[in-house]
């Protein structure tokens, strides 16, 4: 016997951002705690709405499985006397297991005959549970901070009102929060502002849509919104702009979504496009529009929880709410443009960036400094990177960033346009930043990319010299962004045209001596620059590379990261070979022997030595390909000399299956060594691929 069960909590409105997390973790731990006591189901659906949480569990089993537990006694050798009759073992184990004496068997364990008991227990009634299922899901939600109301002791985010259990048409007896379960639910606080009873469990979504005028179902009610949004958009010849997280929390405002297009004077579309959308999003959830262009329109959209018979006057409304908005947009933008970037710098010299490391304006003079040795080194402008440097940080105490926190940069951008600054200088206010998340764009200038480079390496350094790391989860100075950041600037992008691998522990290095007051010692550079190296692990295995790829890389110890890459890239392709696993073999066996050796080997190979023909045809193809591949590593294309060193394979193979390194004869077995130390060498200019032999269990 099955049934459906529902259980809604009717609460106070609930924090719009948090609440399609509440709505999947309550699902969630319902599903877990009917699974965890064997009930069985067939399908669960969550539901979210400004003041309600609910689950409807469909097909739920009456009741938990019975079982048969075994339970196995003492020996029967020992739990019968002489006369067949039960000794006290086994009168006890009897009475233990509530069976009478006469009942007792014995069966072979396995190892000996003993007593044994089989004890049917009968399953739980599931509308026995559900009371404990629910508050353990209600206690599990994720809530950063619960709340008491009136004179009441329970706690959650918001006020509970109203507690609906039904299982099928039934209400289960339980008590939670303080509320009795029941079966009435109530509708949209205007549209029908009235208790709803619910005859089943089943009726839940389609009775409060219906006849309560509210869309319980939170995917429905996004999908209506964003249909109607749309919609709206195209009215105005125009594109609605729909941020998934503005989406989501739209979704969690409104009961019942009713679109409607308001307007704003077109003399704010001088303002920045930034701003006005930041002003419309952040502080009225609105949705703008854009033409087909991607210029934005002086179209919002905003999202009404009502259907109004004159929706007029709620769209004057917002026009009326959003016009202050939008004109403190403009007023800052065009106070701010009175007074340049350069002259605001001196007004960052009372901006902490942090207690240890000075100023921001102590951060822009280091990041000056490395920006200019940065752009030394790719031949870059180095007049643009040190000015962009310079400016990089005065938007921050403009009053448009001081109003709208997301225009940072956005707005040095325009403030560097205003100023007529050149186009690099002005890209790389913004340019900055980027990335600023996992798949996010890079600067398109070389000069953004020089800053966004110098910035970070400047905080990393910086954090890592006072002894603050990140440690575990902690990170509070987001260093491992920055790291990942980096990586990507330096191995993709604008840096990257200029085809030279910038050193790492260089510009840490460097980095380093521009801070003044650091804790840490010598050993500063190379932590970082370990650290930051081991942010490469995730990159390689999004890109589905093996982990003794990248091993076979950072065993050489290198601190380019472009020219990291490269390589991963080459012993990844070269891993795929048909003659991959017979030389990453053979480099191992190489490398066992040489290591055996108490002196270092020569790599000059006598050829009056050679004897056997395997070392003859050895010595012959490893110094032709060393020819061929030469110019092939100068120029760091490691994949076409790894390929052109995979047709070794045959004569390695036929070396070691005829020719006998370590013999008597001392001038054999160095010049055997000197040989087979050429052959590693060849490789060991790209990886050590011997890290490619699969471990052994």
């Amino acid at each position: 016997m099955s049934a459906d069960f529902l259980v809604e909590l009717g609460t106070e409105e609930l924090p719009p951002k948090a609440l399609k997390n509440l709505m999947a973790s309550f699902a969630e731990t319902i599903e877990n705690n009917l699974t965890a006591a064997e009930l069985s189901f067939t399908a669960i659906k969550p539901f979210a709405a400004p003041r309600r949480l609910a689950v409807l569990v469909e097909n739920l089993a009456s009741e938990t499985p019975s079982k048969e537990l075994v339970v196995w006694g003492p020996p029967a050798a020992i739990a019968f006397d002489k006369e067949g009759q039960p000794t006290k073992a086994a009168l006890a184990f009897a009475e233990k297991n509530g069976i009478a004496a006469s009942e007792l068997t014995a069966e072979n364990d396995g190892k000996a005959e003993k007593l044994v008991a089989r004890i049917t227990t009968e399953g739980k009634k599931t509308v026995e549970l559900l009371e404990a299922i629910v508050t353990d899901a209600l206690a599990k939600l994720p809530i950063a901070k619960r709340m008491k109301w009136g004179a009441k002791r329970e706690e959650f985010v918001r006020p509970v009102h109203w507690l609906v259990m039904l299982f099928g048409s039934d209400v289960i007896n339980a008590s939670i929060l303080g509320l009795t379960a029941g079966r009435t639910t109530r509708g949209h606080r205007f549209h029908y502002n009235n208790t709803i009873d619910l005859a089943k469990a089943s009726d839940y979504a389609s009775v409060l849509k219906n006849t309560g005028f509210v869309v319980a179902d939170f995917a429905e009610r996004g999908a209506t919104i964003k249909q109607q949004v749309e919609a709206e958009a195209k009215k105005v010849g125009g594109v609605a702009v729909i941020d998934a997280n503005l989406l989501d929390e739209v979704t969690s405002l409104v009961e019942w979504p009713v679109a409607l297009t308001g307007k704003f004077e077109e003399r704010f579309l001088a303002v920045p496009s930034e701003a006005l959308i930041a002003s419309m999003k952040e502080h009225q959830k609105y949705f703008h529009v854009v033409d087909a262009n991607g210029k934005l329109k002086n179209n919002f959209i905003t999202v009404a929880n009502i259907q109004s018979k004159n929706p007029s006057q709620i769209i004057d409304g917002n026009e009326r709410v959003i016009r202050p908005r939008l004109s403190d947009a403009a007023f800052f933008f065009e106070t701010d443009k009175k007074t340049t970037l350069a002259s605001l710098r001196e007004r960052l010299k009372t901006i902490v960036f942090q207690a240890q490391l000075g100023t921001i304006y102590d951060k822009t003079e280091r990041v000056a400094g490395l920006a200019k040795l940065i752009a030394g080194k790719l031949n870059a402008d180095a007049t643009s990177a040190e000015r962009a440097a310079q400016l990089c940080k005065s938007d921050l105490v403009t009053n448009m960033v001081g109003e709208f926190d997301d225009m940072q940069g956005i707005a040095g951008y325009y403030y560097a346009v205003n100023d007529g600054e050149n186009a690099e200088v002005a890209a790389a206010m913004n340019e900055q930043y980027m990335p600023r998340f996992a798949g996010d764009q890079l600067p398109a200038t070389t000069t953004g990319a020089i800053i966004a480079l110098a910035d970070r390496l400047d905080t990393i350094t910086g954090i890592f010299g006072i002894g603050q790391q990140p440690t575990g989860s902690k990170d509070p100075f987001a260093l491992r962004r920055a790291s990942i950041a980096v990586l990507r600037l330096l191995i993709e992008g604008k840096l990257v045209e200029k085809n030279l691998a910038l050193d790492l522990r260089d510009l840490l290095t460097f980095a380093k001596s521009q801070h003044k007051n650091l804790t840490v010692g010598d050993a500063l550079v190379e932590q970082v620059l370990a650290y930051m190296l081991e942010r490469f692990r995730a990159f390689f295995e999004d890109a589905n590379i093996p982990a003794e790829v990248f091993q076979s890389v950072t065993a050489k110890q290198l601190s380019q990261p472009l020219d990291i890459n490269q390589r991963v890239l080459a012993v990844n392709e070269f891993s795929k070979l048909p003659q991959a696993q017979a030389l990453a073999a053979a480099n191992k066996r190489v490398s066992n022997i040489l290591a055996k050796q108490n002196a270092a080997v020569s790599t000059d190979v006598n050829a009056a030595l050679l004897q056997e023909d395997a070392e003859k045809n050895l010595a012959q193809a490893v110094s032709a390909k060393a020819a061929v591949v030469a110019p092939l590593f100068a120029s760091r294309e490691y994949t076409k000399a790894l390929a052109a060193l995979a047709d070794l394979q045959q004569p390695v193979d036929a070396f070691f299956d005829s020719v006998m390194v370590m013999c008597d004869d001392q001038a054999l077995q160095q010049n055997r060594l000197a040989l087979l130390q050429q052959l590693r060498g060849l490789f060991l200019e790209v990886a050590d691929i011997s890290y490619l032999v699969p471990a052994k269990n």
